[in-house]
């Protein structure tokens, strides 16, 4: 599990060149600073977690059980709460801000967001299919899946099928993307490729969890 994390919205995408004139993709985030509300541990939560806000909003606007919960920890209302799943929380407190400072150049992150809805789609763009022959009696087939059902026995199609359906929209994560540039000042983070989610959508990024297998 992850040692340190961050929440970040999705700017977009850009280019920068690196020492030897090459151009590296980059996926630019600003990582608003987290403020820490509440801290989950094994002992009386069973998992051990960060309960984080980041933003601010009137207190006015939020239900009685969400106002109250701020109150307790003492904690400036944000614009929503997530939890943040950490191996250990004893090095943090209720209150502190967690900013981009935590990342540094060069390391490695894994990073989890909403992907992008694509609506319904066949099962050549949803699942990678080869599609059919184009060629040789094939008749406005060439993007259709094929035989997908049974014989009498069972008669149906088994559960599981690889079909055309709603693609996208799911959490997704990506792996072992590494930070080509951490701006404090500015509160942006530069990530080298592309991370999941529209413009504007908000991602959780931290350290990667198989960096040590890479390095083998």
């Amino acid at each position: 599990m992850a040692t340190k994390a961050i929440i970040g919205k999705k700017l977009g995408m850009t280019q920068l060149w690196d020492d030897d004139g090459r151009v590296v993709p980059v996926t630019v985030l600003r990582v608003d600073r987290c403020r820490v509300v509440q801290m989950k541990t094994i002992d009386t939560d069973g998992y051990s977690a960060l309960q984080v806000t980041w933003g601010h909003t009137d207190p006015d606007r939020l239900i009685s059980p969400l106002r109250g919960h701020f109150e307790a920890h003492g904690v400036e209302p944000g614009t929503a709460l997530v939890e943040l799943r950490l191996d250990d929380v004893s090095e943090f407190s209720v209150g502190q801000e967690i900013g981009v400072d935590v990342l540094a150049d060069g390391e490695l992150v894994d990073v989890t967001a909403v992907s992008k809805g694509k609506g319904f789609t066949g099962v050549m763009k949803r699942h990678g299919f080869s599609g059919q022959g184009a060629s040789h009696g094939a008749h406005k087939i060439h993007r259709q899946p094929g035989a997908v059902g049974q014989c009498a026995t069972p008669s149906r199609i088994f559960k599981g099928r690889k079909m055309p359906g709603r693609h996208g929209g799911r959490k997704t994560t990506t792996l072992n993307l590494q930070v080509v540039r951490s701006d404090v000042e500015r509160d942006l983070l530069l990530l080298k490729g592309s991370v999941p989610g529209p413009r504007g959508a908000r991602v959780v990024i931290r350290n990667a969890v198989k960096a040590s297998a890479l390095k083998v």
